[in-house]
């Protein structure tokens, strides 16, 4: 992908997420030009979320499953499921911004299983339980990112798993055994994605834990388009709903 192609992407990001308005009405003003070429940019800059849905494929059952992921935009990170995805009862993506479920609903035609659903992850509940719920670089999205969290255990079934990828910061002294990010690190990373609405924060990561059971927490760091020589703090959490 070159400049060229990027640069309606990067103009809007320059630009940032415009203010007033709903949420839903923020976002789809913001990604409504960059819709079509959300995917392309994003892939170079939201990592690991080919390893959240292969960890989540292991908790779900060998045939059938319900998967639902909340803040699911385009509709692009199911795919990391690959032929998995023909063997599932059910999948259903759910977001806000109707530009980005524009394109998740021509991805996804003609897949009976999948479900795009315009609706408000605090709020939206399943008509059935879920095996598994997912939120993929969502979280730092979602103003009330605690209703979010906790709408998504509540739609889980007893034993069912939560998966969270996105970006982060440490808090100034982290749980023993967590990363401690630098001063810097803490006050850059929410500076420069806040412009755009995007929120790191140091709480997402210790309130989830404080939810589930634990079964993996990766802390990692990834490279960023355009940014030489810098490298952005993100997780990979899996958490189980007690039985």
């Amino acid at each position: 992908m070159s400049l060229r192609q990027d640069a309606r992407v990067l103009w809007t990001l320059l630009r940032g997420q415009p203010a007033g308005g709903s949420h839903a009405e923020r976002l789809n003003r913001f990604y409504g030009p960059q819709a079509t070429r959300y995917d392309a940019f994003r892939d170079r800059l939201l990592h690991g979320r080919g390893d959240l849905l292969t960890a989540l494929a292991g908790y779900l059952p060998p045939r059938g499953g319900r998967l639902i992921e909340l803040g699911a935009g385009t509709g692009y990170n199911l795919g990391y499921l690959g032929e998995r995805i023909d063997s599932l009862e059910s999948a259903e993506l759910i977001d806000v911004c109707a530009p980005l479920l524009a394109q998740a609903r021509q991805r996804w035609a003609g897949r009976p299983q999948v479900t795009v659903r315009e609706a408000d992850a605090t709020r939206y509940r399943p008509d059935v339980p879920a095996d598994a719920v997912y939120f993929a670089y969502a979280l730092t999205m979602i103003p009330d990112w605690f209703a979010a969290i906790d709408n998504a255990v509540r739609m889980l079934k007893p034993g069912g798993v939560l998966g969270v990828v996105d970006f982060y910061v440490s808090r100034t002294h982290p749980a023993p055994g967590r990363v401690r990010h630098g001063t810097l690190a803490r006050h850059f990373w929410p500076a420069w994605f806040g412009h755009d609405g995007v929120h790191p924060s140091p709480d997402h990561l210790p309130y989830l834990m404080s939810r589930l059971a634990l079964l993996r927490v990766d802390e990692r760091r990834a490279p960023v388009p355009y940014l030489p020589g810098l490298r952005v703090p993100y997780y990979l959490f899996v958490g189980r709903k007690p039985a």
